[in-house]
């Protein structure tokens, strides 16, 4: 459950390579190349090297380098397949993928699953749980008495731990997700149906701007 090898197209990718892009993922050819000009944008924000960086993930989504958002940073590691602190464009689209509203369930769920395995484990567990709602509860600014989190942390436990051994594996979780799907309504964003037609508007903001950083 934690890093995979890459063969990630680290040079401009070819008329070739889209195609095979575009045969693996639910994007069609002219949506990868309107995908890869906005890679190009974003990985340019800071350091001109064809990378994603972190900081610049940070800046694309929230006009602030230095931002920081638990939730963000764990999808910037699961772009990073593999491990090495950047995303490159492979990265970039297959993840983006995960994202497009005729992404598989089955995909979405264990995309979900990697999300909430803080520790790579394979399972989700209680003090994962713990701390991803405490997470929650931060990025949206509301606190609760910790006597409560525990009751949802427990509330969610008993229900998605079908074999009672006190965590949750990934059959267990589909499971659960099957059940309560809204939990996956944040893994679809619907413009990337369009991209083409939504495409300079997709990106954050010009990079001629002046951000704050």
């Amino acid at each position: 459950m934690g890093c995979f090898a890459s063969k990630s197209l680290r040079q401009v990718p070819s008329n070739k390579n889209l195609a095979t892009i575009a045969e693996d993922t639910p994007f069609s050819i002219d949506e990868v190349e309107a995908l890869y000009e906005l890679f190009k944008k974003i990985s340019s924000l800071i350091t001109k090297d064809g990378m994603i960086h972190k900081q610049e993930f940070q800046l694309a989504l929230f006009r602030d380098k230095n931002h920081r958002n638990f939730f963000a940073d764990r999808v910037f590691d699961l772009f990073d397949s593999n491990c090495d602190g950047v995303i490159d464009f492979m990265e970039f689209i297959s993840s983006l993928a995960v994202f497009h509203p005729n992404a598989p369930f089955e995909t979405k769920v264990t995309f979900s699953f990697r999300l909430h395995d803080l520790r790579g484990s394979g399972y989700i567990e209680r003090a994962e749980l713990k701390k991803l709602v405490f997470a929650l509860l931060h990025e949206s600014k509301l606190e609760l008495p910790e006597d409560v989190v525990e009751l949802i942390v427990d509330n969610s436990l008993s229900q998605a731990d079908l074999n009672g051994d006190g965590r949750i594996d990934l059959d267990e979780w589909k499971a659960f997700v099957s059940k309560n799907p809204s939990l996956i309504n944040n893994l679809t964003l619907p413009y990337l149906k369009h991209i083409t037609l939504m495409f300079p508007s997709f990106v954050m903001y010009d990079q001629d701007e002046d951000p704050s950083m």
